[in-house]
């Protein structure tokens, strides 16, 4: 594989702060060229959506298992589409075809992609969260704001009524003075059924079309297959994923975060942990997260459950009522609200103050009509919109996601330090925040 000459592009690129690599300019039929980069599993799903949008061309696959029933779907749909397994080689042949990538690897390889698409000057759909670490995400956004690229993290109830409703129910005065979230996410989960385990698998053959190194990409420790990380099992790793938090919390704390104007938190507090691993993540949690008072906003904190038994408490005013699946409980001064995950809009409880409500006119109830998150990011690619969930927004909550995982990882109280951005009481934790990089990728940690 021929990658140096485009790494050394990319370092140079990086180094005096625009791409050297040009934008394809965009014919009059307004269609963006697109490459995926992760094309199984959550990747197909991504793909087939931003093709439904009818603005795509999609030019360009890449997966490292290419050839195989995990990417078969994809490679039929687009069978004229140039094949890659390494990133790095698809930029260096076909940079100035593509105006916009989707990288939909497992969280740990979201980053390189990232960087080196944004450093380029094509835009970015992410999936969620940004990035593994800290640190990485930090990288993004600075990549989004120098490179001037659009940007989208794939939490799709980010562009449905649920935005919308909040975001119009908070200029209404509905939604004020918040001061404690329930969160919660009680389905099994992949790792749950594993026990103790006391370190990765070994011995397992490769399977055919998979390449095994390319797939560790960044991570410093070099591990065996196994099909306890591949495919899909990688979320359950400190290493390799984000856990049930980094997960979900994208859907479900994603308003709450944005709108309320959350920020970092100033402590975050393992209150309960099951089965606590160095290498998975626990069977069950509560963490608490803590933030301050800001802009005329009082200081509010959240409680987030996962696990299969550990269900967040139900309010008297929902007692008798089904909880439908992953959700939160948002207690305000006034009102107490009621949601599930991604688009799913609020309900105020007990209905009967719901039914007042809307019965005085009081409660926005019509939202437009607006573009779904593919048709709002392949909208900016064209410049015709912005995106509900650049970066700029969607990292600072990804940041969130990152410190509960070390929470989950390491227990106890952590206090955090939101303007110098570090832990203040556990230096174990600050090392968490970013990860060792493994030779021949330092360079997309360089910006």
């Amino acid at each position: 594989m021929k990658v140096s000459r485009r790494s050394t592009l990319m370092t140079a690129a990086a180094a005096t702060g625009f791409s050297l690599i040009p934008g394809r300019v965009l014919g009059a039929n307004k269609r963006v060229n697109v490459a995926a980069i992760g094309i199984g599993a959550r990747g197909a799903g991504v793909l087939k959506s931003i093709d439904q949008t009818g603005l795509a061309n999609i030019v360009a696959l890449c997966d490292v298992a290419l050839g195989t029933q995990h990417t078969a779907q994809s490679e039929e749909l687009f069978p004229t589409a140039k094949r890659f397994r390494d990133f790095r080689v698809l930029f260096d042949r076909m940079a100035n075809e593509i105006d916009a990538v989707l990288v939909c690897t497992p969280d740990f390889s979201h980053f390189p992609a990232s960087m080196m698409a944004m450093s380029l000057g094509k835009h970015v759909y992410v999936e969620k969260p940004m990035a593994r670490t800290f640190q990485e995400v930090e990288l993004m956004m600075r990549a989004e704001k120098k490179y001037g690229v659009v940007t989208q993290m794939g939490n799709q109830g980010h562009s449905e009524n649920n935005y919308y409703q909040f975001k119009a129910w908070k200029e209404a005065g509905i939604i004020k003075d918040v001061t404690h979230v329930d969160a919660y996410m009680n389905n099994a989960r992949r790792w749950h059924k594993w026990g103790e385990v006391k370190g990765f698998d070994s011995g397992a053959p490769v399977p055919e079309n998979l390449d095994w190194d390319l797939w560790l990409g960044t991570t410093p420790q070099a591990v065996d297959y196994s099909n306890k990380l591949h495919p899909g099992n990688w979320r359950g790793w400190h290493q390799f994923g984000t856990g049930c938090f980094g997960d979900w919390g994208a859907h479900i704390l994603d308003t709450i975060h944005q709108f309320l104007e959350l920020g970092l938190p100033e402590t975050v507090s393992a209150k309960k942990m099951e089965g606590r691993s160095d290498f998975i993540f626990p069977m069950a949690s509560t963490i608490n997260f803590a933030f301050p008072a800001r802009n005329g906003m009082p200081a509010m904190d959240i409680d987030w459950y996962d696990g299969r038994n550990n269900t967040a408490p139900v309010p008297a005013e929902f007692a008798g009522r089904e909880i439908s699946g992953p959700g939160k409980f948002i207690y305000s001064k006034e009102y107490l609200f009621q949601g599930d995950s991604h688009g799913s809009t609020l309900q105020i409880i007990p209905y009967e103050k719901m039914r007042e409500l809307l019965a005085a006119g009081r409660v926005p109830r019509d939202f437009g009509k607006n573009s779904d998150h593919y048709m709002n990011f392949m909208k900016a690619c064209l410049g015709e919109e912005k995106t509900n969930s650049p970066f700029s927004v969607a990292g600072p909550l990804s940041q969130v996601l990152n410190l509960g995982c070390i929470a989950q990882h390491l227990g106890g109280e952590l206090k955090f330090d939101r303007s110098k951005k570090i832990f203040t009481n556990n230096q174990l934790a600050n090392n968490l925040l970013k990860d060792d990089v493994r030779k021949g990728w330092e360079q997309y940690y360089k910006l």
